[in-house]
């Protein structure tokens, strides 16, 4: 008899699921960012809310929500109604790099889940114009010269941005002086104003100031070099062998969404990520499209834990 009713009731669930899943979106849809406006995740939040909203014939709405290295917003959405309607442009630092922060008032792995890995991109190491070093060599050699003298900006602790920086101190011997802000706009802004001396930032955010001459690459972090930026060297190919490091977004959504709903969420935004418009213009941001399966993105996350689990403890990282 007991067995017959745990049949009946997941029976039972799994209607209730699909029936939620057809109807899905009954209202708006929002799109938490938890940064400052202006930055790469604003920026793609914003393509992709333009083609879901015709698809669902209801509002899709970008939210920003910074504060506390982005776990603020991703909270926020671990603990909304888990209909689906709240979504969460999340990244590295909210689903990799969350060891960063031991007392948060909810669990990241647990209490959120993936529903796509977006896109993924490159970041360069750009510094101020007038500040001398106009290589990467040159820029190693004055950081092992002056020791903790250089400061590079991120968008928050535990961020790609700040990740990639840890990474190449370990990687290069280099001593960096890490500066955290709410959001990438505020950090460029003060790079370019000669407040901080450096930054590694993703290409979306800083290719209108590279061109304009405001900020100078030195080098791209991936393997190879960024189509956006063909004259400016990888890092690894500039003195640090064997460095990579690129950012990547994801959707993600409250961990007790039903996986009808989850796997709607994923099959619609594969569609809009496979729309050859969407894909012209990600390229022209310098981003490439991902896609997948939720169960992709969820290997993602536990390998790049992993690896950005290592960096925190090599680094003896820590934030309160």
């Amino acid at each position: 008899m007991k067995m017959l009713q745990a049949v009946f009731a997941g029976f039972a669930l799994a209607i209730s699921g699909g029936a939620a899943a057809q109807a899905f979106p009954e209202k708006p849809v929002h799109i938490i960012v938890p940064f400052t406006p202006a930055g790469s995740t604003s920026i793609l939040a914003r393509l992709l809310a333009q083609y879901l909203g015709p698809r669902y014939n209801q509002p899709v709405i970008v939210e920003n929500k910074p504060g506390a290295g982005a776990h603020l917003g991703a909270e926020f959405v671990a603990k909304a109604p888990p209909d689906g309607h709240t979504l969460l442009l999340g990244t590295i630092g909210v689903h990799a790099a969350h060891a960063l922060y031991p007392k948060l008032p909810y669990d990241p792995a647990k209490d959120l889940q993936p529903v796509i890995i977006a896109v993924d991109l490159p970041l360069a190491l750009v510094v101020n114009p007038s500040f001398p070093p106009k290589t990467v060599q040159e820029f190693l050699a004055m950081a092992k010269a002056k020791p903790g003298e250089i400061n590079f900006g991120s968008a928050g602790s535990g961020s790609s941005t700040h990740m990639t920086g840890e990474l190449f101190q370990l990687m290069s011997g280099a001593k960096l002086t890490h500066i955290p802000y709410k959001g990438s706009m505020p950090a460029v802004q003060d790079v370019m104003g000669g407040q901080t001396q450096a930054m590694f930032e993703q290409l979306p955010t800083i290719l209108p100031q590279i061109q304009s001459g405001r900020l100078r690459p030195l080098g791209v972090t991936s393997k190879t070099r960024a189509p956006a930026l063909p004259n400016v060297p990888t890092i690894a190919e500039s003195g640090v062998p064997g460095y990579e490091s690129t950012a990547w977004f994801t959707i993600a959504t409250s961990a007790k969404v039903p996986q009808p709903i989850v796997q709607k969420l994923n099959a619609d935004l594969n569609a809009v990520l496979a729309n050859p418009e969407v894909q012209a213009k990600l390229k022209d941001l310098g981003m490439n499209a991902v896609g997948g399966s939720t169960e992709f993105a969820a290997r993602h996350f536990a390998s790049e834990t992993e690896k950005w689990t290592r960096v925190i403890r090599a680094g003896n990282l820590k934030v309160d």
